[in-house]
C-alpha cells in the first residue's frame, strides 16, 4: 500500500536490525528500528548512554548542528548524529511512529543512500495504525538565504519538491530535479543516490577528526574533473538527487508529512534546518490537518 494514499499513520510490524559504520566517528554501530504507539512520534535512544537521559525525540528544535550532517540533542545533552537518511526513508514510507535504539552517537552511514534503510524497512514489515496521518499544511510562503542559498516553502495541495545546485566542476555543472515527494518517486528517483564530496575536503575534514569512515564504499567522490569511485554513478542527476534526498529528511523532523511546495538551491542542511525553524516561528504560515492530499494518483 503507497502511503500516498493511506490516511493513517503507520509503524513497523517487527524490530528491524542492522549495523554499520558511523561516516564521521568510524566507530560501528548498531541500529534496532522497533514499533511504538500511534502518536509517539519518531524518538532515537542511545542504548550505550545510561547515566542520565538517553531518549531524543525528533523536532524541529532538537537539531543543534547542521554544519555537515543533521545532529539532534535532548535536554540532558545526549546527541545523535547524521539522521537525515533514516529520516527521508521515515517521511517516505509514511513511518509516523518508532523508537529508533543506536549504541553509538552516529547513525551507519551504510552506504551513503536511503536504500539500505529502506530495504531494512521493507524486511520489516508495516503496520497501519488507528490515528490518521497528520499534515503540515503550508499557508504563506517562508523563506529563508544564507549567501548565495536559499531555500523556500509554499503553499501548495500536495507534497512537491524543487532542488537546484551548481558547482564549477564538469562532474556535477548544473543540475535540476523537479518531482512530487510520494513513496513510489522515492523509491524509483530518490532513495539510491549517494552522498558525495571532493576528494580534497575529505582529507580536510580527515584532519579534523571528521569522515573517519567515509570511502567509496559511501560516497562518491570527486577528484578534478573525474569520479573516483570505480562503478562511477549509479544514475542521471544523483547529485542533485541526494540533495533532494537530505532535505526531505531534514524537513521530516517536523513530525510531519508537508503539504506544500519545498524550493532549495544550493541548500544543505544547515539551510533546511534555518527553514524549519522560521517556519516553526510563524505559526501564521501554517497548520495542521488531517486532511487527505491530492496526490499524483499513480497506480
Amino acid at each position: 500500500m503507497s502511503v500516498s494514499h493511506d490516511p493513517h499513520q503507520r509503524t513497523v510490524l517487527a524490530p528491524a536490525i542492522c549495523a554499520g559504520v558511523g561516516v564521521h566517528t568510524g566507530r560501528r554501530v548498531r541500529l534496532v528500528v522497533r514499533p511504538a504507539p500511534a502518536g509517539a512520534g519518531i524518538v532515537f535512544v542511545r542504548t550505550d548512554v545510561t547515566d542520565r537521559d538517553n531518549r531524543i525525540r525528533v523536532s524541529g528544535e532538537a537539531v543543534v548542528d547542521a554544519r555537515l550532517n543533521t545532529m539532534i540533542e535532548n535536554a540532558a545533552g545526549v546527541r545523535l548524529s547524521t539522521i537525515e537518511h533514516l529520516m527521508a526513508a521515515f517521511a517516505a514510507l509514511g513511518i509516523a511512529n518508532v523508537v529508533v535504539e543506536v549504541d553509538g552517537p552516529e547513525l551507519p552511514i551504510l552506504d551513503g543512500s536511503a536504500l539500505g534503510f529502506v530495504q531494512l524497512l521493507d524486511r520489516a514489515g508495516f503496520r497501519r495504525q488507528p490515528t490518521p496521518v497528520r499534515f503540515i499544511e503550508i499557508l504563506e510562503p517562508v523563506h529563508v538565504t544564507e549567501g548565495d542559498k536559499h531555500a523556500a516553502l509554499t503553499p501548495c495541495d500536495r507534497y512537491e519538491m524543487r532542488f537546484e545546485i551548481d558547482f564549477p566542476t564538469p562532474v556535477i555543472g548544473n543540475q535540476v530535479i523537479d518531482f512530487v515527494v510520494d513513496e513510489a518517486t522515492f523509491r524509483t528517483d530518490i532513495m539510491s543516490a549517494r552522498t558525495f564530496g571532493f576528494a580534497h575536503e575529505v582529507e580536510a575534514l580527515r584532519q579534523a577528526g571528521l569522515a573517519r569512515g567515509g570511502s567509496l564504499e559511501n560516497a562518491v567522490v570527486i577528484d578534478g574533473d573525474q569520479i573516483l569511485n570505480p562503478g562511477g554513478l549509479r544514475m542521471e542527476r544523483e547529485f542533485v538527487r541526494h540533495k533532494a534526498l537530505d532535505a526531505i529528511g531534514d524537513l521530516y523532523v517536523l513530525g510531519a508529512p508537508l503539504l506544500g511546495r519545498y524550493d532549495g538551491y544550493k541548500a544543505g542542511h544547515a539551510v533546511n534546518n534555518k527553514l524549519v525553524r522560521a517556519l516553526l516561528a510563524q505559526p501564521h504560515a501554517w497548520r495542521e490537518t488531517v486532511r487527505v492530499p491530492e496526490l499524483a494518483r499513480a497506480g
